[in-house]
C-alpha cells in the first residue's frame, strides 16, 4: 500500500534540506571553491611572510601565461574560464533545487538591466578609487606585494581573454558568496550582519596572498558588498561592479606600469 503522504515528504525535504546537509553542503562547495582558494592564499601569505625577501619587493600574477606557444595559452586559460564557470553553473544548480528561478531569485537576470548597471558604475567609483589608494599606501608601507594584474606586452587577442576573467571572477566570488552563502546560512539560522561579516571576512581571506594591505581592502569591500546585497535582493548589480573593476584594473595595468613603474612595476624578486 502506498503512502499518500510520501511524495508530499519527499518535496518538502528537497525544499528545505536538513541542517547537516546544508553544514555538509556548504563545506564541499567551499572546499571546491572560495574555501579552497582562502586555504591556499593563507599559506602563500605565511610562506612570503616567513622569506628572507621583503613583502614589499615580492609579486602576484593574477593573469600569468599558461604555456610559451600563444595559442595554447589562449586555450588553456578558456578551459580555465569555462571549468569555474562550471562551479558557478553548479552551485545554481544546488540552489534550483531548493525552489524554483533560483537565478531570479538572486536577482542574477536582465529585468533591472538599467538600474543594475547605474548601481554597479556607482560601486565602482566607491570601492575603485579607495581601493586603488589604499594599494598605493600598501605599497608605500611595504605590507602589500606588487600585482601584476595582467602581461605588460600584450598581443591581440589578451583584452578579449582578460575581459572574460573578469566575467568570469566576478560571476564565480559573487554567485558563491552573495547568492549561495546568503541563501544557505540563512537556512541556517544565521543572522544578517553574522552572514555579512562572515563572507567578508572569506572575501579577505582568499585575497591574502597579495598581503595584508588586500585583505583589508577585501574585507571592506565584502562588508558594501554584502549590505547592498542584503539591501537590494539582487547580486547583478555586485557582478557588474566587480566586473567594472577587474576590467579597469587587468586592462589598465600596461598603462599603470607606465605611468608609474615605482608602484606598479614588476617587483625586483
Amino acid at each position: 500500500m502506498t503512502d499518500p503522504n510520501a511524495a508530499a515528504r519527499c518535496s518538502k525535504s528537497d525544499i528545505s534540506p536538513s541542517r547537516a546537509r546544508l553544514i555538509w553542503e556548504i563545506c564541499i562547495v567551499l572546499a571546491l571553491s572560495l574555501g579552497q582558494s582562502a586555504i591556499y592564499s593563507a599559506l602563500a601569505l605565511l610562506r612570503r611572510a616567513l622569506s628572507d625577501v621583503p613583502l614589499g619587493q615580492q609579486s602576484a600574477q593574477l593573469n600569468p601565461a599558461r604555456d610559451a606557444a600563444a595559442i595554447w595559452d589562449a586555450i588553456y586559460r578558456l578551459l580555465d574560464i569555462f571549468f569555474d564557470l562550471a562551479v558557478v553553473a553548479f552551485v545554481m544548480y544546488l540552489l534550483w533545487t531548493t525552489g524554483a528561478g533560483a537565478l531570479r531569485r538572486i536577482g542574477l537576470d536582465f529585468t533591472r538591466f538599467g538600474s543594475d548597471l547605474g548601481r554597479g558604475a556607482v560601486l565602482l567609483a566607491v570601492i575603485g578609487v579607495p581601493g586603488l589608494a589604499l594599494y598605493v599606501l600598501g605599497r608605500a608601507l611595504g605590507f602589500t606585494v606588487n600585482v601584476v594584474a595582467s602581461p605588460v606586452d600584450t598581443a591581440w587577442w589578451t583584452i578579449p581573454l582578460l575581459v572574460l576573467s573578469a566575467i568570469r571572477a566576478a560571476l564565480y566570488e559573487e554567485v558563491v558568496l552573495l547568492g549561495y552563502l546568503f541563501d544557505r546560512l540563512r537556512r541556517l539560522g544565521w543572522g544578517t550582519w553574522a552572514i555579512i561579516v562572515s563572507v567578508a571576512l572569506l572575501r579577505g581571506a582568499y585575497h591574502s596572498y597579495q598581503g595584508l594591505g588586500a585583505v583589508f581592502g577585501n574585507i571592506v569591500m565584502g562588508l558594501v558588498f554584502g549590505w547592498c546585497y542584503q539591501r537590494w535582493g539582487r547580486v547583478m548589480p555586485l557582478v557588474i561592479a566587480h566586473t567594472l573593476l577587474d576590467v579597469v584594473a587587468f586592462v589598465g595595468y600596461p598603462l599603470a606600469v607606465a605611468l608609474w613603474p615605482a608602484i606598479f612595476g614588476v617587483a625586483g624578486a
